[in-house]
């Protein structure tokens, strides 16, 4: 324990450090050209589900047509095509137009919409990860194992069999606690992939791994993560856009994990309502992070698992009740061999998302609303404290820990 105090003290202090000050006499950065996402009513061979297909385009043999239908519509509009992806698990094909200053994306968007071929035009919205940054304070226990007692659930369930896909910035998959952890990588930002601290510290809260005699343990250790890179890391802060969202829950939905963690939030967005729509279709349970100042996209869309930390005021919401997890000063992975304390609903999301990777070892065929009943089945209107121990107590008939009350699980 000392050993792993004196590694957080060394990565807060690392993490605390001021960053450089801005050169007062550079130029201004000049604001991003606004980008469209075109949506084609297209239905190619490449969307037999029986082919094996890597989702860009010149892994197809239509890739040339199709993207001159999506070059002429763009030229036709005064707009520059920048990029493409086919999203087959929806039966469109997605396209990004950036849309020239002296043009109007909504005039764009309306004249695209009138051809035939098109199913619809959009922003390309902007997402964040749901973190406050790290603690000021240290202490030495997991939430997860003080209140939720996750080593006795074990006895129960690891997530053995079950992957959970982390939609999410860079995973490290040479961490000490996540190695073996990982089942794959890939990368749909537009930068090369690398280990990021809230994609490793979600991965990390989720299923870290047990017995190495260092670091965390993770909710669901038998489980396996599918690292899937569509945000990035900007000085303290997150990133992603509906595109990158977008071909990540495509990715997902092609290669269909039982959980999906998004730990991000942001307006509501059309493309990623309909993939999160068709992944509940296939009964992969979602969770998002709730955003403590009012509803935010995807945690409030319809049969998602939104999750707030505990310590967050409680607030309504537009979808269903909001679960409460551990999600302040909790201890995470962070790259290079590191382990931090952490604060947000993205790291409260990761709680649930493990503990639903329990719950899926337990109940394979169980339905996402099922597992939402599972987690809180006498949940107020809006907002219900999860009794990890009782949840488990539940599925399996007996309880495999010290079941506490929910009032009690609050620290």
């Amino acid at each position: 324990m000392k050993a792993l105090l004196a590694c957080l003290s060394l990565s807060m202090a690392c993490l605390g450090a001021r960053a450089t000050e801005p050169d007062a006499t550079a130029a201004p950065t000049p604001a991003p050209a606004a980008r469209l996402l075109l949506m084609l009513r297209m239905a190619p061979p490449h969307f037999r589900p029986d082919v094996t297909y890597a989702g860009r385009y010149d892994a197809d043999a239509g890739s040339a047509a199709r993207r001159r239908i999506a070059a002429a519509l763009a030229q036709r509009h005064g707009l520059v095509l920048k990029d493409g992806w086919a999203m087959p698990a929806i039966g469109i094909d997605c396209y990004v137009l950036e849309v020239p200053p002296s043009a109007s994306p909504e005039a764009a968007a309306a004249q695209l919409e009138q051809d035939p071929r098109v199913a619809w035009v959009q922003r390309v919205q902007q997402f964040s990860g749901m973190a406050v940054g790290t603690a000021d304070t240290l202490y030495p226990a997991q939430p997860g194992g003080r209140y939720w007692h996750v080593a006795e659930l074990h006895r129960s369930a690891t997530g053995r069999g079950v992957t959970v896909a982390v939609i999410d910035s860079g995973v490290d998959p040479a961490h000490p606690d996540l190695a073996g952890q990982v089942a794959e990588t890939r990368n749909f930002a537009a930068t090369p992939y690398r280990p990021e601290s809230h994609g490793t510290a979600v991965a990390g809260i989720i299923a870290a791994r047990g017995g190495n005699g260092a670091g965390i343990l993770g909710v669901a250790p038998g489980a396996r993560v599918m690292a899937l890179r569509a945000c990035w890391q900007e000085a303290a802060d997150t990133r992603c856009d509906t595109f990158t969202l977008g071909k990540a829950l495509n990715y997902a939905l092609l290669h269909e994990p039982r959980v999906i963690n998004l730990s991000v939030g942001g307006p509501p967005d059309r493309l990623l309502a309909t993939l999160l729509d068709a992944a509940l279709a296939k009964n992969i349970a979602i969770v998002g992070a709730a955003d403590p100042r009012g509803p935010a996209f995807p945690a409030d869309h319809p049969g998602v698992l939104a999750v707030a930390s505990l310590e967050d005021p409680q607030r309504a919401s537009a979808g269903a009740a909001i679960l409460r997890a551990p999600g302040r000063d909790v201890p995470a992975t962070v790259p290079g061999a590191r382990w931090t304390f952490v604060s947000g609903s993205s790291f409260a999301a990761a709680h649930v998302a493990g503990l639903a990777a329990l719950l899926a070892e337990l109940k394979p065929g169980e339905r996402p609303a099922g597992l939402r009943r599972a987690l809180a089945p006498t949940a107020a209107p809006n907002t219900a404290t999860i009794d990890a121990c009782a949840t488990i107590a539940r599925v399996t008939g007996a309880c495999a820990c010290s079941c506490m009350p929910a009032t009690a699980a609050r620290p």
